[in-house]
């Protein structure tokens, strides 16, 4: 009787990592069954691209926070983050368009990336140097970089260069084999995300990070450059996410980004990475991304709640991630 219970107990050990592994495909999938029932419409081909391609932004950016909060950490700074790094972008596009046409638009997403790929560093810095908790630090940064973004812009609007919009399109609006750009450069952020945090040394320290701080330390890591890299892995997931954006709407302004922060720990949280750290599962996560995406899609096509309501639905959402994960352990 022992046997088959230490049996069945083993059993369930093996058996709960799957389910929560699957848990966000499966959610994902009776989504997808829920919003054929309600319109028919909803599977359509223009509209499943279209729902993904708008979570393209939020996957990419919650791929980077997926190393952050394996790692014990957490990014606020995400959304103001990313309205910044655009509107460097888009100055600087614009001060050299004149000078070397469109070979302003290559040198703009070089500029992005390393604007974001700092902004991260000087996160994980602060952090890891000044021993201050990621939310105070972040919460911070989050206020800087929205203010300083609405000071580059003026209280109103960086559009990019007329010489230059057309020329951009297509790396939103454009498609690769029928797939949309946005879509593909997500995919490929998710893979290489994948086998960085899964097959290296650097994505084992991460969740030895996560996972007990003090015995990583006494394992011979550092804790301190492992955290900081997360978050410049975190910033250069933003800078990324900030070329696909741009020719959506053709401008960085001060709502750039707005909530941003709430979508990405949100998809992190469904996908099945704890907030606590120890692991980060970077497939859960894009399928979190989408399953918001799905929901508000679902609030536009039905008439059940409002729209205007997306904002509280994913509130809804986190707090019941955290409880069931809270419940799980």
């Amino acid at each position: 009787m022992t046997i088959m219970t230490a049996a069945g107990a083993g059993g369930r050990a093996r058996l709960v990592p799957n389910l929560t592994t699957a848990g966000p495909f499966l959610a994902l999938f009776i989504l997808v069954c829920l919003g054929y029932l309600m319109n028919h419409d909803f599977l359509a081909m223009s509209n499943v691209l279209n729902v993904v391609t708008r979570s393209a932004f939020t996957a990419i950016i919650a791929v980077g926070a997926t190393f952050v909060i394996s790692t014990g950490g957490l990014d606020l700074s995400v959304g103001s983050m990313a309205a910044f790094v655009t509107g460097i972008m888009i100055l600087f596009m614009n001060m050299i368009a004149g000078d070397i046409g469109l070979w302003a638009i290559p040198a703009g997403m070089a500029v992005v990336v390393v604007a974001g790929s700092l902004c991260g560093l000087l996160n994980g810095a602060i952090v890891t140097l000044g021993r201050i908790e990621p939310f105070i630090v972040t919460l911070g940064t989050m206020g800087i970089f929205r203010a300083l973004i609405t000071y580059m812009a003026n209280g109103g609007t960086i559009p990019i260069d007329a010489s230059l919009r057309e020329a951009y399109r297509p790396i939103y609006f454009g498609a690769i084999a029928g797939i949309p750009v946005p879509i593909v450069v997500s995919a490929a952020v998710a893979i290489l995300a994948s086998f960085v945090l899964y097959k290296t040394k650097f994505g084992r320290r991460c969740s030895a990070v996560g996972a007990n701080e003090d015995v990583a330390r006494y394992s011979g890591i550092s804790v301190p450059a492992i955290r900081t890299a997360a978050f410049a892995i975190q910033g250069l997931c933003v800078g990324i996410a900030a070329i696909c954006y741009v020719p959506r709407l053709g401008a960085a302004t001060p709502t750039t980004g707005s909530l941003w922060e709430l979508q990405v720990i949100t998809a992190v949280v469904i996908g099945g990475t704890p907030l606590r750290g120890g692991t980060g599962r970077i497939w859960g996560t894009i399928a979190g991304a989408i399953i918001l995406e799905v929901i508000g899609n679902l609030m536009v096509l039905s008439d059940f709640v409002s729209e205007y309501l997306v904002a509280a639905v994913q509130g809804v959402i986190i707090i019941i991630a955290m409880l069931v994960q809270r419940l799980s352990k």
